[in-house]
């Protein structure tokens, strides 16, 4: 029979994968698969038991948050291309980012369903200097909101609590000179806030560029945030980074690439898949196209 790795984060959300554990369980013995069962025991051990064990298995399946899938893939990195399995994802986390990519249906049951049987089709995966990201690599105003917001305010109000956190920053914006070099174009700017994507949604908000994001297409999402010089720029970049709905203005530039360079004569905070990524003076981006394989909605 076909084996799979069934990997969960207990604590993600609210906790409540424990509720459908037996359901999840099901749809995927359902499926054909021998199931091993491995819930993680702290940081790290998702990549951890991917990178040791993940080619022995047909496919990987993991629930939590976006954390827990970013670990997932950064273990799969390790492995040679054609000895990657395909991965599931059963979102349980906060707000789900990348989830909302995939076309998953609502239950518990349901997504294990798609997760072992779904539609399998490549994504791209960001590289950022040494490390990897999923679907967005961050700097700038807000970008420690998803880390640093107290986890008992996640479990009681969900996406609402970065909200509530990032409201409380919003006197503190600063700019950063950077330098943003990409396919052979450069740009000199000082700017508040940036991203590198490859996703339809981010804290919880969907709304990206009005071109559609197209997940293995080689290329990345870029937005890039001027500095807000009065209380009406203020309130626009505010409601870019919070509401996501992205269109490109006096204060936003849009860009679309594969390859990207920025650097900065500060160290600069970054945040990958919304969790810390270290601060950077340097930060090299490359688009890793149709690296991994996920399963699909309908």
């Amino acid at each position: 029979m076909k084996k799979l790795l069934f990997i969960y984060n207990t604590y993600a959300g609210k906790g409540r994968i424990g509720y459908h554990l037996a359901a999840i369980q099901e749809q995927l013995c359902t499926a054909g698969f021998t199931v091993t069962i491995h819930p993680t025991r702290g940081a790290g051990d998702a990549a951890e038991i991917t990178r040791e064990k993940g080619e022995k298995y047909d496919r990987i399946v993991c629930c939590g948050g976006d954390g827990t899938m970013h670990e997932v893939i950064t273990g799969l990195l390790y492995l040679p291309p054609e000895k990657r399995p395909p991965v599931g994802y059963i979102p349980a986390g906060t707000t789900n980012d990348f989830g909302k990519n995939l076309n998953l249906p609502a239950s518990f049951a349901d997504k294990a369903a798609v997760a072992a049987g779904g539609i399998l089709r490549p994504i791209d995966i960001g590289h950022f200097n040494d490390q990897c990201f999923v679907y967005i690599a961050a700097f700038g105003a807000f970008t420690d909101v998803s880390y640093s917001t107290p986890q008992q305010f996640k479990s009681m109000f969900g996406h609402l609590a970065y909200l509530m956190e990032a409201a409380t920053r919003i006197g503190s914006i600063k700019a950063y000179h950077i330098t943003v070099e990409y396919d052979g174009e450069m740009l000199k700017e000082d700017f508040a806030y940036g991203m590198v994507t490859n996703t339809v949604s981010f804290g919880g908000f969907k709304g990206m560029p009005s071109t559609p994001v197209v997940l293995d297409d080689g290329l990345f999402e870029v937005v890039l945030i001027r500095q807000p010089t009065n209380p009406l720029h203020l309130q626009s970049i505010f409601k870019n980074i919070v509401q996501m709905r992205m269109e490109e203005d006096d204060l936003v530039v849009i860009l679309r690439a594969g390859n990207i360079k920025i650097t900065c004569d500060e160290a600069l905070p970054w945040t990958l898949d919304g969790e810390y990524g270290g601060t950077h003076n340097v930060a090299e981006i490359f688009n890793d196209n149709r690296a991994v394989t996920v399963a699909y909605g309908k």
